[in-house]
């Protein structure tokens, strides 16, 4: 890492449509990196729209400042959005910004970008994304148009390596391309959930509370965490966990989360008999504790950071062969640390019910989820990301 005196003070803008709370202790662990080096980091982002704000988890750091944000529904439904940055992208050195063709401040800071390199004082900017589509499906037009915006940019913050590899297969250069690693805080996470599972302790002993007060057996309990929407796949979960109750006495499902399909897993809990049991959001310690109870995570539709949640908490993930995954889904390897199932609610309950019922390669999974959550951290992404904002910046202080 370059030290204070080999790089002047500059200032890194990120903007983001807004700020979940998983993000909140990346931004102060980045800041936290970038500070020694001279580098301030502030962090732009808008209000949630409306469909993220069902989810509940908009939050703010020390870091983070809101911008007015306009949105817009153009023609086919594509939804556009314009952060106003003023003053905060003049006074930035680089300006990160996610990866997406709907967000229009993206095109005035290229150009801003392109006239710098005929004279002006050159402000890069960089992209932060998936690399190419995962969780929505593309045309092979807007796929052209993605692949092109990624390339006016200066350097790439990639999720994953396969992201990565794909920027790179469409032209742009490698050595500009830093991989970070998506994560959220597994360290905490994992220390929490370690110790609801070893007697003697506060959480142990809130961990026996939580399986008394919803009769929860070992060896059959699965637990769902994450959004409830669409990509989600909400109606398969609940149809699933319906067919694995048949199979499995004693069988519940947790889920855990907020979301526009929240009113179904409402209504298939309350329904008598039901192995559906809704906690609403869960996070940190709550999130833990769910996890200490849980043998299994079940995700049949869209793999992102719950691959993550999955290897601190020690639950293998069962998904489906789906194609609309999130990146995070590479982190994941069938028969290793998760299982993938077919894309059929009887088959993907069987797929469960078989892991459930087989305790010895319940556990090798298991192993193999501790062993990967020291391999994707928050600590190790903020490190990279630092990393990646220092070259780009030792880089073009030399080309100006």
């Amino acid at each position: 890492m370059l030290s204070a005196k080999e790089l002047p003070s500059k200032r890194v803008l990120v903007v983001q449509p807004y700020v979940p709370a998983y993000r909140t202790i990346f931004f102060e662990q980045l800041e936290a990196l970038l500070a020694p080096a001279g580098v301030a980091l502030e962090v732009a982002h808008g209000s949630p729209a409306q469909e993220q704000k069902a989810r509940g988890d908009a939050a703010t750091c020390g870091c983070t400042t809101q911008v007015p944000t306009m949105r817009w529904t153009a023609p086919g439904g594509r939804h556009l959005s314009w952060h106003r940055l003023a003053r905060l992208a003049d006074d930035a050195h680089v300006v990160v910004l996610e990866q997406a063709l709907h967000n229009l401040e993206a095109y005035p800071l290229l150009f801003r970008q392109y006239v710098g390199h005929l004279g002006r004082r050159v402000r890069p900017v960089a992209f932060w994304g998936h690399g190419r589509s995962f969780s929505k499906p593309q045309s092979r037009v807007e796929a052209w148009a993605k692949d092109i915006l990624t390339r006016r940019g200066a350097w790439f913050f990639s999720y994953t390596d396969k992201g990565a590899a794909h920027v790179a297969s469409r032209g742009f250069p490698r050595e500009r391309i830093t991989v970070v690693h998506n994560s959220v805080d597994t360290v905490g996470l994992s220390e929490t959930c370690d110790r609801a599972r070893r007697p003697g302790t506060t959480e142990y002993a809130d961990a026996a509370r939580l399986r008394y007060q919803h009769n929860l057996m070992a060896g059959r309990t699965a637990l769902f965490l994450g959004g409830l929407d669409v990509p989600k796949r909400i109606p398969f979960l609940l149809d699933a966990a319906r067919r694995i109750a048949q199979d499995l006495p004693g069988f519940r499902l947790l889920v855990a989360g907020e979301g526009p399909a929240r009113s179904l897993v409402e209504d298939a809990a309350a329904r008598p008999g039901s192995a559906v049991i809704a906690v609403g959001r869960a996070v940190g310690r709550r999130a833990a504790l769910l996890g200490a109870v849980s043998d299994i995570m079940l995700m049949p539709g869209a793999v992102g950071l719950c691959a993550v949640d999955s290897f601190a908490l020690r639950t293998p993930i069962v998904t489906t062969v789906w194609p609309l995954h999130g990146p995070e889904f590479d982190y994941l390897t069938d028969g290793r640390n998760a299982v993938v199932a077919p894309d059929d609610p009887a088959a993907y309950a069987a797929a469960a019910v078989a892991l459930l019922r087989d305790r010895g390669r319940l556990a090798a999974l298991t192993d193999a989820c501790a062993k990967d959550a020291s391999m994707y951290s928050i600590e190790n992404m903020a490190a990279r990301f630092s990393d990646g904002l220092l070259k780009m910046l030792a880089e073009f202080a030399k080309e100006t």
